[in-house]
């Protein structure tokens, strides 16, 4: 046999042997939803039948991949998917984009505790809040909350416009921080008055000994390069970490291999760090966009970064921060 074909198959198995290696995964950012009950700056979201639902303003779009649900995403449609990808455990977060979902994630954590875990989340606005806080976060016991504060669909969609450096969300931080709770917030898109760094970096401060993670990467679209590298470095502080669910998605029109998703992520990783970073799929909404498969392999397959660095952001920064409480 050749040497040239010699070196060809050791190097054909030792990539195989590394994409091994680097399979082991967590999915950072996922969701179930029993029924779709939104509610988003168009009013109320309801489902309509076969993935698909639509907002009180009449406007009418796909929220569910064809065969993945027709008014909701169940644990178990979750997890057959995670198993064909070789996906360990999930995070499950929370938003009113489908509705929250508190008592069915707690359910899905609970029957299947060796796969997910989970967020629960208010509407600091609600009059009994202190009922809804202690049943959640201390009766049902959740460790995590999720905030998000959107213009879209999120606390700023139907409510005027949040501080989140003041009274209101300072409630909330408190409240988590005394229950030494993993804090998980979407601050939405760019130039959108919920889109607050400055705050919030303001707001983490005063919190240190608090796990703070920021949805999607802070949320930036394409062509804001130097505004992601601005943002990024405002929030690089030691108790931060960042989601990089729906990168691909809030970066369109690119497609596979979603190469300025991929620039943004390599140029997070050169400002926090690898070990800030937290891959996430931000399933089942984003599977309309593209596979999962991509959603993991633009990162897996690039040769942007290295084996270690890999294993943090598919898998150990994950077990740090939500699975290691």
């Amino acid at each position: 046999m050749c040497k040239r074909l010699q070196k060809k198959i050791i190097s054909v198995f030792l990539d195989k042997s590394e994409r091994t290696f680097l399979m082991k995964i967590i999915d950072g950012h996922a969701h179930v939803c029993e029924h779709i009950n939104g509610y988003g700056s168009q009013g109320e979201l309801r489902a309509i039948g076969n993935g698909l639902a639509q907002y009180a303003s009449g406007q009418q779009f796909r929220m569910i991949p064809e065969g993945l649900g027709d008014f909701g995403c169940s644990p178990e449609t979750l997890i057959q998917v995670m198993d064909k990808h070789n996906v360990e455990k999930a995070v499950l977060l929370q938003g009113m984009y489908l509705g929250f979902q508190n008592l069915y994630t707690y359910e899905a954590i609970k029957k299947y505790p060796d796969r997910f875990v989970g967020a629960a989340t208010y509407d600091p606005f609600t009059r009994n809040k202190s009922k809804i806080i202690h049943h959640l976060f201390d009766e049902l016991g959740f460790g995590i909350i999720k905030m998000e504060v959107s213009n879209s669909s999120g606390l700023m969609s139907n409510h005027d416009t949040v501080d989140l450096n003041g009274p209101l969300m300072y409630e909330v931080y408190a409240m988590a921080n005394e229950r030494k709770l993993v804090f998980v917030i979407d601050i939405g898109r760019p130039g959108n008055d919920c889109h607050q760094v400055d705050n919030l970096r303001e707001a983490i401060l005063r919190y240190p000994n608090m796990k703070f993670v920021i949805c999607h990467l802070g949320s930036h679209q394409i062509n804001q390069l130097d505004l992601l590298k601005e943002n990024v470095a405002k929030l690089s502080l030691p108790n931060v970490w960042f989601d990089l669910a729906s990168v691909p998605n809030n970066t369109k029109p690119d497609k596979y291999p979603f190469l300025t998703a991929l620039t943004y992520v390599e140029t997070a990783k050169d400002i926090v760090g690898a070990q800030k970073l937290i891959w996430g799929s931000d399933m089942p909404s984003a599977l309309n966009y593209d596979s999962y498969e991509h959603l993991i392999s633009y990162l897996r397959d690039s040769k942007k970064f290295t084996n270690e660095e890999l294993k943090m952001i598919f898998y150990q920064n994950a077990v740090d921060v939500y699975f290691c409480r």
